[in-house]
């Protein structure tokens, strides 16, 4: 593997704790979320919502692993990740679900085809 694509496959697009934004974000690098989004975020990698990240709208990535609050509609091509402190409330539309004890999910989902967004880069969907 190239030194390039080993640091594009680990680099984050951070929002930190205290950080609000509404509208429209779209990456094509991997996303932690540690803070709040009221609106859509689009991803061509994985996405981190922390413990205390919440987010709500919309959200279509390649991965997801949540750890916080989400509420809204979840679009995840690959898997979907729903952590013990997590709680999410809305629409889920993954090829794979695991939820850890615990985690709160209140809602509907769909695992029989997601598509979401494709990975611009092979590396960024680990």
């Amino acid at each position: 593997m190239s030194k390039e694509t080993e640091t594009q496959s680990s680099q984050y697009n951070i929002i930190a704790a205290g950080t609000k934004m509404t509208g429209d974000i779209t990456s094509d690098t991997n996303f932690r979320l540690d803070g709040q989004i009221n609106g859509t975020l689009k991803c061509r990698g994985k996405v981190i919502i922390g413990q205390n990240g919440a987010m709500e709208g919309t959200l279509e990535c390649i991965n997801a692993e949540i750890l916080g609050k989400f509420t809204g509609k979840l679009v995840v091509t690959e898997a979907l990740h729903l952590k013990a402190t997590s709680r999410v409330e809305g629409e889920i539309k993954t090829k794979i679900l695991s939820v850890e004890p615990n985690a709160k999910f209140t809602g509907n989902c769909d695992m029989s085809q997601a598509n979401g967004p494709q990975p611009q880069n092979p590396q960024l969907k680990k």
